[in-house]
C-alpha cells in the first residue's frame, strides 16, 4: 500500500494534470520549443540543460500563461513560445535562487551548485535569461521583450532586496510583501498578462489577469514559506530550512515577533540571531503555540479570493475554471 506522503504527491500531480487538460498540446509544444531552444553543441552544457530542465515540475507560469489565453480567446503560435520564455526565466531564478540560499537538493535531485559548483551555477542562471530574451525577440512585436524585461527587473529587484533585509529581525509585513511581490509575484502576473493580451483581450481583462496571476503568486509565496518551516523535504524535494538558517524572515516569523509576549519574542529573536541548524526545529512550537501557521494561512486564503474574483471578467469555460480551481491548489496543497 502507497504511504501518505506517496499518496499526496501522486493526488497533487493528478489535480494538475487535469487542470492542464484544456491546454494539454500547447503545453507540450512549449516544452519542445523549451528544449529545442537550449540545445548545445556541448555535452556538458547539455548536461546541465538537461538537469535544470527537471526542475520544471508544475509548470505553474506556462500553464497560467496558456490557460489565461484560452480563457480569454484562444491560443496563438506565439504562446507556446511565450510559455516557454517565462518557464526559462523562472528556471534561471531558480538556479540562482540555490546558490543564494546553498540549497543542496531541488526536485529530490542535487543543485546545481551542490553538484558542479557556484560558478557554473551564475554561468548557467544566466545562461537561461539570455536565451529567454533571444527567444521573446523572435516575435513580431518587441512589446512581450518590454513586459518580461520589466518583470525580471523587479524580480530581481526583490531578490536584492531581500538579501539586503537578511537578519533584519525588525522586518515588518508591509516589506515582506513588497519582496515576494517583486521576486515571486511578478513573473507569475506577467505571465497571465501576456497570455491574456496575445489572446486578444481589451486592457480591462489583461488588467484582472495580471491582478489574477499578483495575488496567486503571493498566496504561492506564502505557502511555499510555510512550507520551509513546517514541511517536509520528501514531499517538497527541496532543502527547507533555508530561510532561518539565512536569517531571511518570512511572514510566520515576523508574526512571531511582532504578537508574541515579551519573552517568547526575546527567546525567538536569540535562535534567530545564531542562525544554527536546528533554528527550523526550535522555532516550530513557539510558531504553533502562537498561531502564526493559522494566520498565514488566512492571509494566503485571502489572496487566493482576491485572484477567483479578478476572474468574474471571463465567460465560463473550462480554462476558466481550471484557473479558478488552480488559485485554491495553492493554498490546498498543503494547508
Amino acid at each position: 500500500m502507497a504511504s501518505r506522503p506517496a499518496l499526496e504527491v501522486e493526488n497533487a500531480r493528478r489535480t494538475l494534470t487535469d487542470l492542464c487538460r484544456p491546454i494539454r498540446c500547447e503545453l507540450a509544444e512549449a516544452e519542445r520549443i523549451f528544449r529545442h531552444e537550449l540545445r548545445s553543441q556541448f555535452a556538458f552544457v547539455q548536461q546541465l540543460v538537461d538537469h535544470c530542465g527537471d526542475y520544471q515540475g508544475k509548470r505553474l507560469r506556462p500553464a497560467l500563461l496558456l490557460l489565461a489565453a484560452r480563457a480569454c480567446g484562444s491560443v496563438t503560435s506565439a504562446h507556446p513560445v511565450l510559455a516557454a520564455v517565462v518557464e526559462m526565466i523562472h528556471t534561471a531564478t531558480l538556479v540562482h535562487d540555490d546558490i543564494l540560499d546553498e540549497s543542496m537538493v531541488r526536485r529530490h535531485a542535487a543543485t546545481v551548485n551542490a553538484e558542479w559548483g557556484t560558478e557554473t551555477a551564475v554561468l548557467l542562471g544566466d545562461y537561461l535569461f539570455t536565451h529567454a530574451f533571444h527567444l521573446a525577440a523572435s516575435l513580431d512585436s518587441t512589446l512581450a521583450c518590454r513586459w518580461i524585461g520589466r518583470a525580471t527587473n523587479r524580480v530581481c529587484e526583490g531578490e536584492m532586496h531581500q538579501v539586503h533585509q537578511r537578519g533584519n529581525l525588525d522586518l515588518d509585513e508591509s516589506s515582506y510583501f513588497s519582496i515576494i511581490e517583486g521576486k515571486t509575484a511578478e513573473l507569475t502576473a506577467v505571465s497571465c498578462r501576456l497570455g491574456a493580451h496575445y489572446a486578444g483581450a481589451d486592457e480591462a481583462t489583461t488588467e484582472a489577469l495580471d491582478r489574477y496571476g499578483r495575488n496567486l503568486g503571493i498566496a504561492f509565496q506564502i505557502a511555499d514559506d510555510v512550507l520551509d518551516i513546517w514541511g517536509e523535504e520528501r514531499l517538497t524535494g527541496k532543502s527547507l530550512g533555508t530561510d532561518l538558517e539565512k536569517q531571511k524572515l518570512t511572514l510566520p516569523v515576523i508574526r512571531l515577533l511582532e504578537t508574541a509576549d515579551p519573552a517568547t519574542a526575546a527567546n525567538a529573536r536569540r535562535m534567530l540571531g545564531e542562525a544554527r541548524a536546528e533554528c527550523r526545529k526550535q522555532l516550530i512550537p513557539l510558531l504553533e503555540q502562537s498561531g502564526t501557521l493559522d494566520y498565514s494561512w488566512q492571509r494566503a486564503r485571502w489572496h487566493v479570493k482576491e485572484a477567483i474574483d479578478s476572474l468574474e471578467c471571463l465567460r465560463e469555460s473550462d480554462s476558466k475554471h481550471a484557473l479558478r480551481v488552480l488559485a485554491d491548489y495553492t493554498v490546498q496543497r498543503a494547508s
